[in-house]
């Protein structure tokens, strides 16, 4: 009895919490060993919450990737936090997650007040980002996590250089609770279809679109069909807050548009694993970021 009660299943989930840019969505990606977070050096890159399945022998772990949390500016920003904060209320493990090449500050004391009252039974400091921070950075970033609150454990990873990226998936493994797979063995996130094709498509405007419009522009899948002979053909539409974005997301002889779309399709293809016709259409939506119901209609709400 006792060897098979150490060898139970265990399944739960765990919210990875923390600001803008800390690296919340490139551990997902490192732990689920393929994409399917989106990733940009452009902060609150993250709208939507995303789970993603972990399945290892005796477990399965459902890692959930929420917004970074900041000051919000709009009505966007405030569903975000909201999204990510809502988390906290029924995760088996909280990770805050802190970059270590940035000093700790009053943001993340904001964050740390809101792990600290969570009800999640292990609380977890990941310091990330350890493969471009010295040695000091790193023991004065875990000197000033400990100061914000109390954790059970604590770990220094490397998401982008795979250094610890195990050790987290057992730490947070060795503390869920005995339970059944909550999704298949070949499910790697909830996310429907539309949703990843859209972030895809975000995210190759966010990596090639600085300027002004990277915090302005919103996805959305508009139609996907399928030939008979399995290909596919994608409608999507680009929305910007201003006429002067819209030029810049299509750019010069429609370059910037042409390069978006050739970029975003081939990770569409490789997710669906076939040939993609990919039509983008870029439209102006005024200070959409502000209005709650087209925040709905784009998936960006907190939910209940």
């Amino acid at each position: 009895m006792s060897e098979s009660s150490s060898e139970a299943f265990k399944s739960g989930f765990v919210a990875l919490v923390g600001r803008p840019s800390v690296g919340k969505s490139t551990l997902v990606n490192a732990c689920v060993g393929e994409k399917v977070a989106i990733t940009s050096p452009v902060a609150q890159t993250t709208r939507r919450r995303l789970r993603a399945v972990v399945n290892t022998e005796n477990a399965q772990i459902i890692i959930v990737d929420t917004p970074g949390l900041h000051k919000p500016k709009d009505a966007l920003g405030k569903e975000l936090n909201k999204a990510a904060l809502g988390e906290l209320a029924d995760v088996d493990v909280a990770a805050f997650l802190i970059d270590a090449t940035r000093p700790v500050g009053r943001g993340d004391e904001w964050v740390a007040k809101h792990v600290e009252a969570s009800p999640a039974p292990f609380k977890l400091l990941v310091i990330t980002k350890a493969d471009i921070a010295t040695p000091e950075q790193v023991s004065s970033q875990l000197e000033a996590a400990r100061a914000l609150m109390r954790f059970d454990d604590e770990l220094v990873v490397s998401a982008a250089q795979g250094f610890n990226v195990d050790a987290f998936v057992d730490i947070v493994s060795a503390h869920l609770p005995e339970g059944p797979k909550w999704f298949p063995d070949d499910m790697a996130t909830d996310a429907t279809d539309e949703e990843l094709i859209s972030e895809y498509i975000r995210e190759k405007v966010l990596l090639n679109c600085r300027q002004e419009v990277p915090h302005s522009v919103a996805v959305r899948c508009d139609e996907v069909t399928w030939a008979k002979d399995g290909h596919g053909s994608i409608l999507a539409t680009i929305m910007v807050e201003r006429p002067g974005q819209k030029a810049i997301v299509i750019g010069k002889g429609g370059q910037m548009i042409k390069k978006i779309g050739i970029e975003a399709r081939k990770d569409i293809e490789y997710l669906f694993g076939t040939n993609i016709y990919l039509d983008l259409e870029v439209r102006v939506q005024p200070e959409w970021r502000r209005d709650q119901n087209e925040i709905r209609r784009l998936g960006y709400d907190a939910g209940e």
